[in-house]
Formats: structure tokens, C-alpha cells, sequence
């Protein structure tokens, strides 16, 4: 899949651009709001994390500043009924770290200020989120850092899931302790999660 694209920004549409790459290939990348707002003038050099979702009537690409961001529009286009468009309008709104907050504060209505998503949409696209967010092998809306093996996080909850706890309850149990006490290293954030688990948190 085409996951990564750079080059000279050729063109500047509405909701859209064309990065004429290196080799002399024009990409029209549909972008978020932000991403828009902050392209460089015409001729400047760009480059867009990519995924190109394919369609029975048409192929379209779309571009992200982060990796995290790119994924989280693959997350969220695996929601039911959560078109391309849609996910892009839901990243012009809010960024990963913003949907996470929403999914940690319940806070359903905030999807209804996403043009085109009513209240029993939002509600749908919420519950789906949420276990996504949630669920056990869906890395992709992480805090990035977490997200890398070898970190203090992916240690502390591989130690974790040996010793027997369920993955979904020590994520959550060990993001808290590392929300708390950024620096912990392994042993400590070990500690941390098990004292928590202990308590029936």
C-alpha cells in the first residue's frame, strides 16, 4: 500500500492537494482541515503519511501529518457506515488525542459538532470507537510512544499478560499509572498496575 508520499506541492483545491512527487508523478492527496491550512506555498516541499482507500467507482488518497493520525483514520474507517469522507471530516474536527479524550469522558456529543453526524450517528460511531479504543490489538490509538515494542509500557504490559491478567484490564490499569508517573521504568510501572489490579481498580 502507498503509505508515505513527498514532493513539491503543485496545486491547492478545496479540500485537496497535488504533490508532484520526485519522479515526476502528480498525487491529488485529500487532506484534513489542519493539514490543509498549514500547506506551504505552491512549489514548496511537502510529504503526507498516505492511505488510499479503493472504491468499486473510484481510488482516492488521502494524507496525514503523523503516523498516528493515518492509523486512526484506518480505525475509524473500519467503523459501520464511517465512509472515507467522514473520516476525514471526523480528523478536521479532532485530532487522535482528542478522540481518546472523548472515549475517556464519555462524551458522545462531541462527534455531533463533525458536519453530517446527528446524534444517533455520533452515538453509533462513539460505541464503536470506544471498544476499538479499547479492545486488545488495536495499537493504532495509542499515545505513539506506548505504541512502540520496547517501551516501558509494551514491557510492563507483556509482564502483565504473562502473569496472567486479561490485556484489556491492565492496558487501561497501566496507562493510568503511566498518565500519573511519566517516568516510571518498567519495574515501577509493574508495581504501579499490580498494586491498581489489586485494589479491583
Amino acid at each position: 500500500m502507498l503509505a508515505y508520499v513527498e514532493g513539491r506541492v503543485l496545486e491547492v483545491s478545496e479540500n485537496a492537494c497535488v504533490l508532484l512527487s520526485a519522479g515526476g508523478v502528480g498525487y491529488e492527496i485529500f487532506l484534513p482541515a489542519h493539514a490543509l491550512a498549514n500547506l506551504p506555498e505552491k512549489g514548496a516541499a511537502a510529504a503526507f503519511f498516505t492511505c488510499l482507500v479503493v472504491r468499486e467507482d473510484a481510488q482516492e488518497l488521502f494524507g496525514f501529518s503523523t503516523w498516528d493520525e493515518r492509523q486512526t483514520f484506518q480505525v475509524l474507517i473500519g467503523i459501520t457506515r464511517v465512509g472515507a469522507r467522514t473520516a476525514l471530516a471526523i480528523l478536521s474536527q479532532f485530532r487522535p488525542d482528542d478522540l481518546r479524550r472523548i472515549v475517556t469522558d464519555d462524551d458522545v456529543m462531541a462527534l455531533t459538532r463533525v458536519s453530517g453526524i446527528g446524534k444517533k450517528s455520533a452515538q453509533q460511531i462513539f460505541l464503536e470507537l470506544k471498544y476499538k479504543l479499547r479492545a486488545s490489538g488495536q495499537p493504532a490509538l495509542l499515545p505513539p510512544d506506548m505504541n512502540r515494542p520496547g517501551t516501558v509500557y509494551r514491557d510492563a504490559l507483556t509482564g502483565l499478560v504473562n502473569l496472567g491478567y486479561e490485556e484489556d484490564a491492565a492496558a487501561l490499569v497501566l496507562r493510568d499509572a503511566l498518565a500519573a508517573e511519566p517516568d516510571l521504568d518498567v519495574g515501577g510501572a509493574l508495581r504501579a498496575a499490580l498494586k491498581a489490579l489489586a485494589r479491583g481498580k
